[in-house]
Formats: structure tokens, C-alpha cells, sequence
């Protein structure tokens, strides 16, 4: 058995031993550091709730990542194959929509629930489930490479959305799908917290059109995917 002096010249090697690796040893543990950190910090998501214009919308904040590229719109669990947080999410009782784009989630509930009811089982929802989201995921059409498809007509309609409509949108919790454009009508479709929003179906479609009617053509009438009246 070691001496009580002997274990204290055992300890002055081993400090001299790590002291002569230098700074190599010193980066590799930084790197170690560095790399359990930002594990750490995966897990250790944080969210904030902001309320938005559509009363039964809420738009969930995170530190960390939900979609690296494009948008994702869920409205039924059917949908969300291969995406664990989503379908989570859309579990959840009176949830109707789930909206991923950039670092947040709208989810939109029925006309029945009071939204706020849900906040912590949404965000908890969202903690336990983070851990296993790849913000990388990828959904139909949600690529840029799929706009080099379009037409030219609608890529110009496509720029002057992502210019003058979608910034106030997204920061809503929201955004504007562009279905298809059939002679002089537009057919859009809204996402996320525009989705059942009042105000987005009467005053922000008349700000769409007539952006686009000064910017695109003084004869396009916009109109909703979902109306059964539109005008062709």
C-alpha cells in the first residue's frame, strides 16, 4: 500500500504529465466541452408562446432549429410520416394544424378549446419530443429548386409574395401558399396561424391582391383554394 507521501509524488507526475501535453490536450478537452454543450443545449430546448392575430393560434418559439429549410404544414397525423414531433403534436386533443417554419411551431386548435388551456401540454409536448426532431427534414415541394419549376408568371407572383406579404405572415406565425394561377385568378392558400384567422380571409386577401395587382397585373382576382365560389 502507498505511503501517504508516496500518493503525493503520484499526484505531482500525473500534474506534470498533463501539464507537458500542453495545448493539444487542453483543445481536445475544449472540443470535448464544446461538443457536450451544444448536446446539452439540444436538450435543454427553450420555448416561448406568443399569442397571434387567429384566436385559436398560438406560435410557439424555440432556441433551437424546427426547420433548417422551407415550411411544413400538417393537418392531419397522416401526414406527418417520419416526423415524431409533429405527429406528437398532432395527437394532442383539439389540435387541428401543425405549422414548422425556421425556429417556430404554430399549432391551431378547434373552435371548442380554449387555446391557452393547452399551453403546457403543448410545450411539454415539444421538450420531450425535440430531442429526437431532425430540423433537416424535408417535405414535398418544399425545396428551391422546386421554384425553378414554375412557370415564370408564378415565380414572379412567388417573389412578390416573399417580398411584400410573407415577412408580416411568418412573424404571425403564419404564411401564404400559392395553389395554382388560372388566367386572371390567383388561388392561394393561407398556412399556420392564417389558416382560421378572420383577418386573414377579408383584409390580408384584399392586401394580397392588390399588391399583386399593382405589381403583377391590374386584372388578377386572388382568391381562396378552399372557396367553393370561386369565379372561373
Amino acid at each position: 500500500m502507498l505511503g501517504f507521501n508516496q500518493v503525493k509524488r503520484v499526484f505531482r507526475m500525473m500534474d506534470m504529465t498533463t501539464n507537458s501535453s500542453g495545448s493539444d490536450n487542453n483543445n481536445s478537452q475544449s472540443e470535448k466541452k464544446s461538443g457536450e454543450e451544444k448536446e446539452h443545449s439540444k436538450k435543454e430546448v427553450q420555448i416561448r408562446m406568443q399569442p397571434t392575430p387567429n384566436p385559436q393560434a398560438l406560435k410557439f418559439v424555440l432556441n433551437q432549429p424546427v426547420k433548417l429549410t422551407g415550411k411544413a404544414t400538417y393537418n392531419a397525423k397522416e401526414e406527418t410520416y417520419g416526423n415524431i414531433l409533429a405527429f406528437s403534436l398532432m395527437e394532442t386533443p383539439q389540435v387541428t394544424q401543425v405549422h414548422m417554419f425556421e425556429n417556430f411551431i404554430t399549432v391551431t386548435f378547434d373552435d371548442e378549446q380554449d387555446p391557452y388551456e393547452k399551453v403546457d401540454d403543448v410545450v411539454n409536448m415539444i421538450k420531450t419530443r425535440y430531442p429526437a426532431h431532425d430540423p433537416s427534414f424535408t417535405v414535398e415541394g418544399d425545396k428551391k429548386e422546386a421554384r425553378k419549376e414554375l412557370s415564370p408568371e408564378l415565380q414572379k407572383i412567388e417573389e412578390i409574395l416573399d417580398r411584400t406579404i410573407r415577412p408580416g405572415l411568418q412573424a404571425d406565425g403564419g404564411d401564404v401558399e400559392v395553389v395554382r394561377l388560372d388566367g386572371r385568378f390567383i388561388e392561394i392558400r393561407y398556412e399556420g396561424a392564417c389558416g382560421t384567422c378572420p383577418s386573414a380571409t377579408m383584409g390580408t386577401l384584399q392586401a394580397i391582391e392588390s399588391i399583386l395587382q399593382h405589381e403583377y397585373n391590374p386584372d388578377v382576382t386572388v382568391i381562396l383554394a378552399d372557396d367553393l365560389e370561386a369565379p372561373y
